[in-house]
């Protein structure tokens, strides 16, 4: 069903004998992927969002296998405080959370650990958090190094777009919080702004292009500001964090900028595809069982309904791909353990249906394993779930 000339082709080819469903990786493409990030970011170097990943073995492929900088990629954005301290365990020496933390025995833990302390920088954004790790820590003398995370959304009157992330937005609001942290003991090496009104949407129109500009000239106004109070409270920053696989070109912008964040980019998933900047080039695929036909032109696969995250709509969906045509059925859509397709003529019982999914690490988590392929080699690797990693 796979022709020669399909970027699926050569997924198809190396795991042929295996039975889906199964997640496979394009390695040629994703190392296309890493390359074109790193052209992008234009010196600056890339911090990996391990949440778009969560596969060591790919991790590994772009950071080194020290898991802590190679070729453009330096250290990892986590999303788990007990994942960060996983990762330090295999070698990872630079892991910035990209999220506060109230996992009170990770952080405990972290506490008891000079290489823990000195390779993970929690993420702040109010006092209140600061207490709470004191009180898990048990000790007001240990040092623990924090990052402000400071909201990036763009505000016009009473419209509020961008994510809903921290209350910290103003330089003085900046400056009041690094001051408090340093008084409590803490060490402040950083400040992150995440612009995912920039970063998470696709340019599929001139009114978002428009809001992208627009917000860009402001965040990057405010964060100069942001910076200078927090620098005046606490001095030179190692970490100035911005951007996301979207908007690395107007992170790189800001010269205090010392770093942008991206993962997303790497596998490319759907939410991806109306971006100008990134050239059109998936890499990661899963793949289904054809098991019965219900009516003509109609194909049932095996499982699928590996909905992303975000707000529910057909965007969160996974697409098939692959034969051509294939359509989910409005009324179904993809589901539990069945998924249904119109134009499903020509398939076959124990055909395939290839399929992609509309975020980037969120896939592996329905896999225990991931095939990588490149040049009709297949490597097979544990996903996070396949190493009995799952954190949240």
């Amino acid at each position: 069903m796979v022709t020669e000339t399909s970027p699926i082709a050569g997924l198809h080819a190396a795991t042929a004998e295996l039975d889906p469903p199964l997640a496979a990786v394009d390695l040629t493409a994703l190392r296309a992927n890493a390359a074109d990030l790193v052209r992008r970011a234009r010196g600056v170097p890339i911090r990996v969002a391990s949440k778009s990943v969560r596969c060591r073995a790919v991790l590994e492929e772009v950071l080194g296998s020290d898991l802590t900088a190679a070729g453009g990629f330096a250290g990892i954005m986590g999303y788990s405080l007990a994942e960060a301290i996983w990762l330090v365990r295999q070698g990872a020496r630079d892991i910035l959370l990209g999220y506060p933390t109230a996992d009170r025995a990770a952080l405990a833990e972290l506490a008891g650990d000079p290489v823990l302390r000195n390779s993970i920088t929690l993420m702040i954004d109010d006092i209140a958090q600061l207490d709470f790790i004191r009180a898990a820590v048990g000790s007001e003398t240990v040092s623990l190094r924090v990052c402000l995370d400071v909201d990036a959304s763009l505000r016009i009157g009473p419209l509020h777009l961008g994510v809903r992330r921290s209350p910290i937005r103003t330089p003085e609001q900046a400056a009041r919080l690094a001051a408090a942290t340093r008084r409590r003991g803490f060490e402040v090496v950083g400040v992150m702004t995440y612009e995912a009104q920039i970063a998470g949407l696709p340019d599929t129109n001139p009114a978002v292009r428009l809001v992208k500009k627009v917000s860009g000239i402001e965040i990057t106004r405010r964060r100069r500001q942001v910076l200078d109070a927090v620098r005046a409270e606490v001095g030179k920053l190692q970490i100035v964090n911005s951007g996301g696989t979207g908007s690395i070109e107007l992170s790189i912008s800001d010269p205090d900028v010392t770093e942008v964040t991206a993962g997303s980019g790497l596998y490319l998933p759907t939410l991806f595809d109306g971006y100008r900047n990134l050239a059109p080039r998936p890499a990661m695929y899963f793949a289904l069982p054809v098991l019965r036909h219900p009516a003509d032109g109609i194909a049932t696969v095996f499982s699928g309904g590996y909905i992303a995250s975000g707000p529910a709509g057909a965007s969160r969906v996974p697409k098939p791909v692959w034969p051509l045509g294939l359509k989910l059925i409005g009324t179904e859509g993809a589901g539990e353990v069945q998924t249904p397709l119109t134009n499903a003529d020509g398939l076959n019982i124990g055909d395939r249906v290839w399929f992609r999914h509309a975020k980037a690490g969120e896939l592996c988590e329905r896999f225990t394993e991931v095939h990588l392929v490149a040049d009709g080699v297949r490597t097979t690797v544990p996903t996070y779930r396949g190493e009995g990693r799952c954190f949240g």
